[in-house]
C-alpha cells in the first residue's frame, strides 16, 4: 500500500510538478493558501519543474500575492523533467502525492503517471483529455491497484463541477434518478476574458485523434451501460435552450467521458443504478452563432491536416476570435470571470417503478463558481468546495487516506 503520511525518506505531503506553468502557478498559490488544512495544521510541500529560476519566481510571486514572505524560505524547490526518468523517480520518491500540472497531457503526462506508480506515489492531475485519461486507466490500473496507488485525473474545471454535480444531484433526489442534462454558461467581467491556449491545443489534438480514442475504448471490452427508465433524448447540434434562454450546443470537453466512467464504476463495482448524462454549453444569441459557425468550419477543416493544426496552434487568438490566447487570462480577468452549471434531472420518486411509465419527478441543481457552490431544488442543499478543486482531493488523501468514489476515475 502506498504511503499516506510523510517519512524521513518521503518528506513531502505534496509536490507540485510543472509549478512554473500557467496553471501551476495558481495551484502553488492555492496550496499555500490551504496548507493549514493539512495534517496537524502543517502541510509539507515543494514545487518542481525543469527551471529552478522560474520556480523561484513562482514561489516569490505566491509569497507576494498572499502576503506570506515566509514561503520563500519554507517551500523547497526540486528540478525534474519529463524527458529524464531518473529525475522523475527522485522527485516521486520524496512525495506522498504529486500534483501534475504538465500539459498537454497526451505528450507530457504519462512519464509522470508511470514514475508515480513505480515509486508508490499518488498522482493527481487537471487533465481534460479523454484519450490520455482512458489510456492511463488501461495501461496502469492493475499495477496501481496492486500497489495501492491512486491515479486521479480531471481534478480541475474538467471535470469536478460536472462529475460532482451529477453525484450531488442524484444524492438529493428522493427516489431513482435516471437522467441529467447539464447546461454551462460562463461570464467575463469588465476586463473581458479568454482561456489559455493549453486548452485550445488539447482540443486540437483531441479532435485530430478521434479515431485513436475510439480504438482505445474498444480495448476495454465494456458492455453498454443499462438504461434505467426512459432513455434520455439527445439534443441537436445547435438548438435554443429554454433552460438557458439562449442558443446552445453539445459540450465538447471531457465531462461526458468522465461522468460516464464514474457511472460505469458505480454500476459495475457497487451495483448502483447508472444515471444517463447529456452536457451542453450556451453560446448566446444570433451574432455569436455566426462566429461559432465560421470558426467551427475552419477549425474542423484545419484540424484534419498537420499544416492546419500548426496554423491553429500558432494563431489561437485569430482562429478562436480571441477566445483563446497564448498568454491566457490576466489575474483581473480571472477574478471577474464566473461560470454556472445548471443540472436538470428526471427520475422516479420513491415508491415508483422505473420500468413503468414516464419519469414523475424532477430536480434542478445549480453549480456556480469561483468558490464552487452546489444548490439543489427538490429541497435546497448547499455544498461549498475549494476555489481550486485540484487541491481538494490531495488534502483528502493526506487527511483521510481515501477518496470518494467519483475521484477514482
Amino acid at each position: 500500500m502506498a504511503a499516506f503520511s510523510t517519512s524521513s525518506s518521503r518528506p513531502y505531503h505534496i509536490i507540485i510538478f510543472g509549478a512554473s506553468g500557467f496553471t501551476g502557478q495558481f495551484v502553488v498559490e492555492e496550496v499555500a493558501r490551504t496548507a493549514s488544512e493539512g495534517p496537524k495544521g502543517n502541510l509539507k510541500w515543494a514545487v518542481a519543474g525543469r527551471n529552478r529560476t522560474k520556480l523561484e519566481k513562482v514561489v516569490e510571486q505566491a509569497a507576494g500575492a498572499l502576503s506570506k514572505p515566509e514561503l520563500k524560505s519554507e517551500v523547497d524547490i526540486l528540478v525534474a523533467d519529463v524527458s529524464d526518468p531518473d529525475s522523475l523517480a527522485v522527485m516521486c520518491k520524496q512525495a506522498v502525492i504529486v500534483l501534475s500540472c504538465v500539459g498537454p497531457y497526451r505528450f507530457f503526462g504519462e512519464p509522470v503517471v508511470k514514475s508515480c506508480v513505480e515509486n508508490g506515489t499518488h498522482c493527481i492531475d487537471i487533465s481534460g483529455e479523454p484519450q490520455f485519461l482512458e489510456r492511463m486507466q488501461l495501461n496502469y490500473h492493475d499495477q496501481a491497484a496492486e500497489k495501492g496507488v491512486y491515479i486521479v485525473g480531471s481534478c480541475g474545471f474538467d471535470s469536478i463541477p460536472a462529475d460532482m454535480g451529477v453525484i450531488y444531484t442524484r444524492d438529493q433526489f428522493k427516489g431513482t434518478l435516471t437522467s441529467i442534462e447539464s447546461f454551462l454558461t460562463a461570464s467575463a467581467g469588465t476586463e473581458g476574458g479568454c482561456i489559455h491556449d493549453g486548452t485550445w491545443q488539447s482540443a486540437i489534438y483531441g479532435l485530430a485523434d478521434g479515431n485513436k480514442l475510439r480504438s482505445l475504448r474498444k480495448k476495454f471490452g465494456h458492455k453498454p451501460l443499462p438504461v434505467v427508465g426512459a432513455k434520455i433524448k439527445r439534443r441537436g447540434t445547435l438548438f435554443y435552450s429554454n433552460e438557458l434562454q439562449q442558443y446552445a450546443i453539445p459540450f465538447m470537453g471531457s465531462d461526458p467521458s468522465v461522468v460516464k466512467r464514474t457511472q460505469r464504476f458505480l454500476n459495475e463495482e457497487l451495483t448502483e443504478s447508472p444515471v444517463q448524462y447529456g452536457a451542453y454549453v450556451g453560446v448566446g444569441g444570433i451574432s455569436n452563432i455566426f462566429k461559432l459557425v465560421f470558426a467551427g468550419l475552419m477549425f474542423f477543416f484545419l484540424v484534419k491536416f498537420s499544416f492546419g493544426r500548426n496554423l491553429l496552434i500558432k494563431f489561437p487568438e485569430f482562429f478562436s476570435f480571441g477566445f483563446f490566447s497564448k498568454e491566457g487570462p490576466t489575474r483581473k480577468q480571472m477574478e471577474g470571470s464566473s461560470f454556472r452549471f445548471i443540472f436538470h434531472g428526471e427520475g422516479y420518486t420513491e415508491g415508483s417503478d422505473p420500468s413503468e411509465g414516464k419519469p414523475n419527478g424532477k430536480i434542478r441543481t445549480l453549480v456556480k463558481g469561483p468558490g464552487t457552490v452546489f444548490k439543489s431544488h427538490m429541497k435546497v442543499n448547499t455544498l461549498t468546495l475549494l476555489p481550486m478543486p485540484a487541491v481538494m482531493p490531495a488534502l483528502m488523501l493526506v487527511k483521510s487516506n481515501k477518496l470518494p468514489v467519483h475521484y477514482t476515475c
